[in-house]
């Protein structure tokens, strides 16, 4: 291998190392009593909805939303950022929208969407409930950070990150 070659090939591999990326996705939050997964996967998106989770929308339905890791479900966001405290009396309004199945559920599963929170890089853990299932919510957490979510609903389970600001 020629002397050019070498020094062209260590400089791509010293590139490569030194590129940054997008963050990986954080390991979904676990049992109740393990560790807290570090990072944090929130990835916000402002353009149009999924089409099954349109209903309702007019036009295009762009909102903030977040994407469970199994697309099952979606988190639209009304406030955007969330935050601990909201100065302008406003809410953390979120509009939980799961996918269609193709079956009908378990009928013994609680139609109840449960959301287990774990601020990341803590133990921090909180529950929250929206009674029903899946639909319009307002989830308050009570510090500013990322923070993982393990939610559960009708016989089905999807996991997120959503972040919340200090006021």
């Amino acid at each position: 291998m020629g002397a050019r070659v070498r020094v062209a090939l260590a400089s791509v591999v010293l590139l490569a190392g030194c590129t940054t990326g997008s963050r990986p996705a954080a390991a979904p939050a676990g049992p109740p009593g393990a560790a807290a997964a570090t990072g944090c996967a929130a990835r916000v998106e402002t353009g149009a909805l999924p089409d099954w989770a349109r209903a309702g929308f007019s036009g295009d339905a762009r909102m903030p939303h977040v994407l469970g890791a199994h697309g099952d479900i979606v988190a639209a966001l009304f406030a955007h950022p969330l935050a601990v405290e909201r100065a302008d009396g406003s809410n953390n309004k979120i509009l939980w929208v799961a996918r269609p199945v193709a079956t009908s559920p378990a009928t013994t599963a609680p139609a109840t969407l449960e959301i287990t929170a774990t601020l990341d890089g803590t133990d921090t853990r909180v529950t929250r409930e929206v009674a029903g299932g899946p639909g319009p919510s307002i989830i308050d957490l009570p510090r500013a950070g990322c923070w993982h979510l393990v939610l559960r609903w009708s016989g089905r389970t999807d996991t997120m990150d959503l972040v919340y600001a200090d006021s």
